[in-house]
């Protein structure tokens, strides 16, 4: 029996070393501090011998001439620029190539993974053995064989290869129809942006009526409707035609007109297209496999061609698999570019080792590049995190 007063179980609070609560603050405490003593110890000795050795963390160099010449420039860059214009001319090569090879890989990366399902025998280890050879060879061998005996091997300027559309391939590079703006092509693409903003509207009013279990493929329609109209009533309306193509012309020792790609971004290109449609082609796979058997049933139920039920039920189920692993191979593909050290192709990289080089600041230099490929990971990341949430929503 208790005694009056004392309640039978009476709550008594544990000891602070026995307390969860308390360890759990106490660990973070510790770690955190182990980490900045560490990260304090790392900084010191850093600093330390960059002044024994005259160095500084510092980037007034930037303002310096950098006295070397870029072979490949997306804007005005001579041997006089400072070498901070090097490094944006380096930085623009980088986001021009990784911007170009995401959208090929990953139309690539879809063909080949669909075509793994093929119920064709032919078609489907076709793809199998494209897969298997790319994901089991590292990338810097593949751009070896593009470049030198692929490439390199290609017939001399006189005997350049004609394909079509104005397309030629020779041992220089790739030399393809190039765009030319004119004035009224800011005109055209404010009626092209208000014709995107309808559709968009459209879009989410019509997803908004879905969930009602209202009628909504009208405001679709409608949608495109106003940005296709949009698009050839300002085209017609500004008068000058907003964009040409400049072709290429053959000449005696070389083209003129036209865009001009070197074989080395052509291999860069290529090679980063090829190894990461690899891992794309599997992602898709997953994704494809992971959409309920009932649900392809069902679509074979109301008639629908295998294309239609591949658009229509297949993609939008399966996306919510295939966005999350499709970021890490963007992000890779981002990083793979700086293989292009490799093949001789000026991005960040192979711009960065050249400044570290000649102003003999290599620690400020990686500390640049490294930062600035953090941030084009950071934002990529961003995007596809904001279209996967998108996905994640439209699917409930």
């Amino acid at each position: 029996m208790t005694s009056a007063g004392h309640p039978e179980h009476e709550h008594v609070a544990p000891p602070p070393w026995r307390d969860v609560r308390v360890l759990r603050v106490v660990t973070q405490v510790v770690v955190l501090l182990a980490v900045g003593i560490g990260a304090a110890f790392l900084i010191t000795n850093l600093t330390t011998a960059m002044a024994e050795r005259g160095l500084s963390f510092e980037y007034s160099f930037l303002d310096r001439r950098a006295g070397f010449e870029i072979g490949e420039s997306p804007i005005p860059y001579g041997a006089t620029a400072t070498y901070g214009q090097a490094f944006i001319v380096g930085l623009l090569n980088t986001l021009f190539v990784s911007v170009v090879g995401i959208v090929l890989a990953t139309v690539l990366g879809v063909i080949v993974g669909v075509a793994r399902l093929s119920p064709n025998w032919l078609v489907s280890k076709v793809a199998a053995g494209y897969v298997e050879v790319i994901r089991n060879t590292p990338l810097l061998v593949q751009l070896f064989v593009i470049y030198f005996a692929v490439l390199i091997q290609l017939p001399a300027v006189r005997d350049t290869i004609a394909l079509p559309g104005s397309i030629f391939l020779n041992q220089r590079g790739l030399f393809v129809p190039g765009p030319q703006f004119s004035p009224t092509f800011a005109t055209w693409l404010a009626f092209l942006g208000a014709g995107l903003a309808v559709a968009i509207g459209a879009r989410v009013v019509a997803s908004r009526r879905a969930a009602t279990g209202r009628p909504s493929h009208r405001l679709g329609l409608i949608g495109a409707l106003a940005l296709i109209g949009l698009a050839i009533g300002g085209w017609v309306i500004v008068g000058d035609p907003p964009l040409t193509f400049d072709l290429p012309v053959p000449g005696r020792f070389n083209f003129s007109g036209g865009l001009a790609l070197s074989t080395s971004f052509t291999a860069l290109l290529v090679g980063l297209v090829l190894y990461t449609a690899g891992f794309i082609a599997e992602v898709v796979r997953g994704g494809i496999q992971a959409v309920r058997r009932g649900q392809l049933e069902a679509a074979r139920a109301l008639g629908l061609s295998e294309g239609d039920t591949l658009r229509l039920v297949v993609f939008p189920q399966a996306l919510r698999v295939i966005v999350p692993p499709l970021t890490s191979q963007y992000l890779n593909l981002a990083k793979n570019s700086s293989l292009a050290i490799a093949v001789g192709y000026p991005d960040l990289f192979k711009v960065g080792t050249t400044m570290a080089n000649q102003t003999g600041q290599p620690v400020p230099v990686i500390a640049l590049v490294m930062g600035t490929y953090l941030a084009i990971s950071l934002g990529t990341s961003l995007l596809m995190n904001l279209y996967n949430r998108r996905v994640q929503v439209l699917e409930r």
